[in-house]
């Protein structure tokens, strides 16, 4: 039987896991991105090499790349958007001579993922990250003071909102603003100036528009990406519905279908995020899986927990409101029929034990993902009769 592959997010030389802890994991395949580089630059075929060199010098493959960031002169596609496609073109060239061919990337406007609070206790002891809609409303109409705000929340977040502000101090304010408009590990955090700018570009564009641009940057790579067998992997909106008066189109199974549809090419496929995914109240995430898998290149392997407002923190991998049996189930099944296997990772994971006591990038402390992706291991070898 054919095992999906175990890989592992690394963000580079300053990631306080090192490729030794990688290994000792019990993962093959490092997910990796030249995160110094800035967004819209060309990567160099020489950075490729170095980094690809110091993974396989350890033993390792740079299996996945994770990501090239698309510039926002593409999403909004003005009047620079030429200019940052030749410069992707000519990074998914450089990456394909170097022989790295899956290419997983976001097409969320502005932010690349959003949390209100890093440090959610759970009752074991450990850490999580957690989606407050409560906080996330605070933020929107006392921080960015984003106009007509207060519409886009329920009448019970709203009487929250009124009852937890009150309790708000000063330093509240700035830590909140600090951890919604956090960047990715490496790269820089986003603006309240820039945030409120590119709100009002975006309410301009709307979800159709935005969906038109998608479908225009995947046309324009199409070329090269089917001449080069490069897979292209859209990773889910982080949370899957629209905050903040931004439109989002990568949150449901009619949202892939879309993007599925509307370039219907083998090399356009998806980096399928159960945690994603599944912190919506509405997705059925293994029945999401079950109609995509054949264009499934990459799997992000992660559960939640959601109350009833959509409220989530993050669970353990297999112990959550997702599935995780009947999503493996799936990709195992799939992964028969595939002369590559799957490459999957454990997304995300509690700080926990030595590492409460440690640095590290949020979600991306090292015990609790050796944790999820044993677990995860473990499902599927059982799935697999092994």
């Amino acid at each position: 039987m054919n095992k999906l592959e175990q890989t592992w997010r690394w963000y580079g030389p300053n990631d306080p896991v090192s490729l030794d802890d990688i290994k000792q994991a019990g993962a093959t395949g490092i997910v990796t991105a030249l995160h110094h580089i800035p967004h819209g630059d060309i990567w160099p075929i020489e950075d490729i090499l170095a980094r690809k060199k110091m993974i396989e010098d350890q033993g390792l493959v740079w299996s996945v790349v994770e990501s090239v960031p698309v510039h926002e002169a593409i999403k909004t596609r003005n009047q620079d958007a030429e200019k940052y496609l030749d410069n992707y073109k000519k990074s998914l060239e450089n990456l394909a001579k170097c022989g790295i061919k899956i290419i997983t990337y976001n097409f969320m406007p502005v932010l690349d993922w959003t949390r209100t609070q890093l440090d959610l206790m759970m009752k074991d002891g450990s850490k999580a990250l957690y989606f407050d809609w409560i906080d996330l409303a605070i933020f929107d109409i006392y921080v960015l003071k984003r106009e007509l705000a207060a519409e886009d929340y329920s009448e019970e977040i709203l009487k929250q909102v009124a009852e937890k502000i009150s309790s708000y101090a000063a330093s509240d304010f700035e830590e909140l603003a600090r951890i919604v408009l956090m960047g990715i590990p490496g790269e820089n955090d986003i603006s309240l100036t820039d945030l409120n700018k590119s709100i009002a570009i975006y309410s301009k564009i709307g979800r159709k528009g935005l969906l038109e641009n998608l479908l225009y940057f995947l046309s324009s790579i199409s070329e090269i990406c089917e001449r080069e067998g490069i897979k292209m992997s859209i990773h889910p909106d982080d949370p899957p519905y629209s905050i903040l008066g931004l439109p989002r189109i990568v949150s449901n199974q009619s949202d892939l279908s879309a993007i599925l549809e509307g370039v219907d090419k083998p090399f356009n496929g998806i980096c399928f995020c159960t945690g994603s995914l599944g912190a919506s109240q509405t997705n059925h995430v293994a029945s999401i899986l079950e109609k995509v898998k054949d264009r499934v290149y990459f799997a992000h392997l992660r559960n939640v927990r959601k109350d009833h407002i959509g409220s989530f923190y993050e669970a353990d991998h297999i112990d959550g409101d997702v599935n995780m049996y009947a999503v493996m189930k799936v990709l195992c099944e799939e992964n028969q029929n595939r002369t590559i296997p799957i490459p999957f990772r454990p997304d995300h994971g509690h700080q926990m034990l030595d590492d409460l006591k440690k640095v590290s990038n949020p979600g991306y402390s090292a015990i609790g993902r050796l944790r999820g992706l044993a677990e995860l291991r473990g499902l599927e070898y059982g799935i697999l009769g092994e």
